[in-house]
């Protein structure tokens, strides 16, 4: 078994093309031994935000505090709640945004594909993650 503090998971600010205001924490990767899939904790600031990307890894995100917005590869905004989970396909277009006025969590959980760490993804176009 790994136990791990959420505390103790350092914060990583995203500097990438087109991220804005968004911290990562790569809470268990390959770098813990994860053969097949990897959790990850993602913090946006006020207005934060990803690129509009798309990579060969599907994503399930759980929102746990804040007002999130995933926007798809045609431009439309679709509002979550706390509370709410979402999926994005391998592939899909798509960018996330924090349009609250307070700090916006979520748990990101991607596979872990072939050469992969459980923290970058593949990038297909925009600022993978």
């Amino acid at each position: 078994m790994i136990k791990k503090a959420y505390a103790d998971i350092p914060g990583m600010l995203m500097n990438k093309p087109g991220f804005q205001g968004m911290t990562a924490r790569f809470a268990l990767t390959r770098d813990d031994g994860m053969p097949n899939y990897a959790l990850r904790i993602m913090e946006f600031a006020p207005g934060g935000h990803t690129s509009l990307h798309a990579h060969a890894e599907e994503h399930e995100f759980y929102f746990i505090e804040g007002e999130p917005a995933i926007v798809d590869g045609t431009g439309k905004e679709t509002r979550l709640a706390s509370g709410d989970v979402a999926y994005v396909a391998p592939h899909e277009v798509h960018q996330i945004r924090n349009v609250g006025k307070g700090v916006m969590r979520m748990v990101c959980t991607i596979p872990i594909l072939e050469g992969g760490d459980g923290k970058a993804t593949t990038q297909q176009s925009g600022g993978a993650y």
